[in-house]
């Protein structure tokens, strides 16, 4: 076959692949636009434009956003502003302790360090769920329940994170610390100077993804933290829906605040994300 013909048969098929990509996107987002559209509405106007089908549904005829200031003015925001706080700091000190872990992994020799590295994998395939209930418990007993430090902990330490930071320190040539320890450069310093400055992909993707686990925490934090002034994002948005009533219209602006937030992220750091995950090799 020439290559104008496997052009000519190469292109369709291109097409056509693209058209299905966009078609799978716009499925997936037409739910996203609908609850953004309704956060918009009052809870009485959400539902009257579902059937039949027509533009409305994703534009408002009237907007309003009394859904938005009700929220943000009210114990919502409070929550809102714990996230924010409570995933920051779960980014800053995990990452820093992750990568020291996948350092120490990756560079230093010890005895039983492929065991160790086997428990920290085994860890990230055990769901959380399956320990939160006993974890909080022990919280508990040890006061630290309704504090900002018990939603913390249990986030600081992420065994993909660890694994992601690994393969990518494996892959920076063992020339360059070899040279640094003979200039006498500590280790400390040669995993602050050298592999940091090196792993800017591999640090955003592990920090998306102790980002990502925090952020969206709904079991952890309905066992530990139930005091409004330390409760998170999405427990808030939980408790919306009462035996009274639910207001879809409120329900929807929280989502849509909850949802903006990891939503730029990712697209800010997107091409370092998936930059770190195609670096997580096979590399021994």
């Amino acid at each position: 076959m020439t290559l104008p013909d496997r052009i000519g048969t190469t292109r369709p098929r291109r097409i056509a692949v693209t058209v299905v990509a966009w078609l799978v996107a716009v499925l997936f987002a037409l739910p996203l636009l609908w609850m953004l559209a309704g956060s918009f509405r009052t809870t009485s106007d959400i539902f009257t434009s579902v059937y039949p089908f027509n533009p409305h549904i994703f534009v408002p005829r009237t907007f309003t956003l009394e859904n938005y200031t009700r929220l943000l003015s009210g114990p919502f925001g409070v929550s809102v502003f714990n996230s924010i706080l409570v995933t920051a700091i779960t980014v800053l000190v995990g990452l820093l302790l992750c990568a020291m872990a996948a350092f120490a992994l990756a560079q230093l020799k010890f005895r039983g360090a492929g065991l160790v590295f086997a428990v920290i994998v085994l860890s990230f395939l055990i769901p959380f769920d399956a320990i939160a209930v006993p974890l909080a418990s022990l919280f508990r007993d040890w006061g630290l329940a309704n504090s900002y430090v018990g939603l913390i902990l249990p986030g600081i330490v992420n065994g993909f994170a660890i694994f992601v930071l690994r393969q990518f320190f494996l892959g920076i040539p063992m020339e360059l610390s070899e040279a640094a320890r003979m200039d006498g450069l500590s280790w400390w310093g040669v995993f602050w100077r050298i592999y940091v400055p090196l792993s800017k992909p591999a640090l955003i993707g592990a920090g998306f993804t102790l980002f990502l686990f925090q952020w969206g925490a709904y079991l952890w934090p309905l066992l530990i933290a139930t005091r409004p002034d330390v409760m998170l994002g999405p427990i808030a948005l939980s408790n919306l829906a009462t035996a009274q009533g639910v207001d879809f219209g409120a329900i929807f602006a929280g989502a849509v605040l909850l949802t903006v937030v990891p939503l730029v992220l990712l697209v800010i750091f997107q091409r370092h994300f998936t930059a770190s995950l195609a670096s997580t090799g096979s590399k021994g």
